[in-house]
């Protein structure tokens, strides 16, 4: 079994996704007005409309901007370099500028545009390494 993305459910998905399209550098390939999806080799972030709560039983099931439990994580290859680049977009978001973790990674925390807990993070010692090559 593979994860295959993680989907966060927005009220405003064009802001959404222009925040993420902003801090990765990658663009998002829309599918329909109420979904679009960002790619990578080891899975992807999805973001849908609250509209796109219909088809999976109604709106009950998911709420926007309520997320106080997940982090959604992304590796960078530099996370201090990242951390320069985004500082004007990010602003007041960052939860934490670029700290080295106790599990061997340095780790920039800040929030998206729905407050979403997001972590760019760059393993630093060779056991972070190790976790974190690719495994298909």
């Amino acid at each position: 079994m593979n994860l295959s993305s993680i989907r966060i459910i927005t009220g405003d998905i064009k802001r959404l996704v222009q925040f993420y399209e902003n801090v990765t550098g990658m663009p998002f390939t829309w599918y329909t007005d109420d979904f679009a999806e960002l790619r990578t080799p080891l899975g992807g972030l999805a973001i849908g409309s609250t509209r796109t709560l219909a088809l999976f039983g109604g709106s009950d099931v998911a709420s926007a901007a309520n997320n106080r439990s997940v982090i959604i994580e992304f590796m960078v290859d530099d996370v201090d370099d990242k951390y320069r680049q985004l500082t004007d977009i990010l602003g007041s978001q960052v939860v934490q500028k670029p700290t080295t973790m106790p599990w061997g990674n340095r780790s920039l925390l800040f929030r998206d545009t729905d407050g979403n807990l997001v972590n760019f993070f760059t393993p630093l010692s060779q056991e972070a390494k190790e976790r974190s090559k690719t495994k298909i």
